[in-house]
């Protein structure tokens, strides 16, 4: 049996023009797997608790069946998906508590990630990005702007401060626990934050969160762990008030990313 051989520079050099190698080829197909898949699933494309058959998804996205048994295998991982019995995959169902759970996961992680930012001590550099970003959420809620493009602008800076925070804790632990709660949908600090164009109240709970952005913050420069801790966990509970709102509507909830796979009363 001949031995594989490794590629030598001369190999590679005579590839032709603008080739890929075979593993660069194989790592973006199933990276475009992985995409593709997750947005179906969030769209609705796929019935939430349907079996997914490899086939059927390899032609919709236009990738082979290899990388898409590796996207099958992450969106498990990220909680989009559910390993059915004997072999396989069904597409997850969200009750309100699941969500709920998620955001009370997301939110107790967070809240860890801030009292240790407190506690360890957070450069002037940082803490100025993160002064930044509450400013320009302040001018972004008193702005005169259409109220979509004002939740679109509030959601950028919203986003940047949730990770300068996370980025703070100086934990590769809680950073990593962290993104993967919030990549499932309905756990990230903006899930909610569009829908808030029809909900009830979304002004005042907006100028509610930009207080409590202020107030971590501070919290954070003056290392109080144990008051910034119950502020982030405060804060969370934002997200699970319009949960609640967003359920009793179903054009709110229709502009809630990966509504499709909520299970509806």
């Amino acid at each position: 049996m001949n031995e594989p051989t490794t590629p030598t520079p001369h190999d590679l050099k005579s590839a032709p023009a603008g080739s890929q190698p075979a593993a660069s080829r194989d790592a973006s197909q199933t990276e475009r797997a992985i995409l593709g898949l997750r947005d179906a699933v969030l769209r609705g494309h796929f019935v939430p608790g349907e079996r997914l058959s490899e086939v059927e998804v390899a032609e919709h996205l236009g990738v082979s069946r290899t990388p898409i048994r590796a996207a099958m295998q992450r969106l498990a991982e990220e909680g989009l998906l559910d390993a059915a019995q004997p072999s396989g995959y069904v597409v997850r169902v969200f009750s309100q508590h699941d969500i709920a759970d998620a955001i009370e996961v997301r939110g107790t992680i967070e809240a860890l990630a801030a009292r240790l930012a407190a506690e360890r001590g957070v450069s002037r550099f940082v803490l100025q990005q993160m002064r930044d970003c509450v400013e320009r959420l302040d001018a972004t809620v008193d702005s005169d702007l259409p109220e979509i493009e004002k939740l679109e602008q509030y959601a950028v800076f919203n986003g940047r401060l949730h990770d300068l925070i996370l980025e703070a804790s100086a934990s590769s632990m809680v950073q990593r626990a962290l993104l993967r709660v919030a990549s499932m949908p309905f756990a990230s600090p903006n899930a909610f934050v569009i829908a808030q164009a029809v909900l009830p109240g979304s002004q005042m709970n907006m100028k509610l969160a930009q207080m409590q952005h202020h107030d971590i913050v501070d919290a954070i420069e003056a290392r109080a762990g144990a008051r910034v801790e119950a502020l982030v966990k405060e804060h969370s509970r934002i997200a699970q008030k319009n949960l609640e709102l967003a359920l009793r509507n179903t054009d709110a909830l229709d502009r809630i990313v990966g509504a499709a796979l909520i299970q509806r009363a």
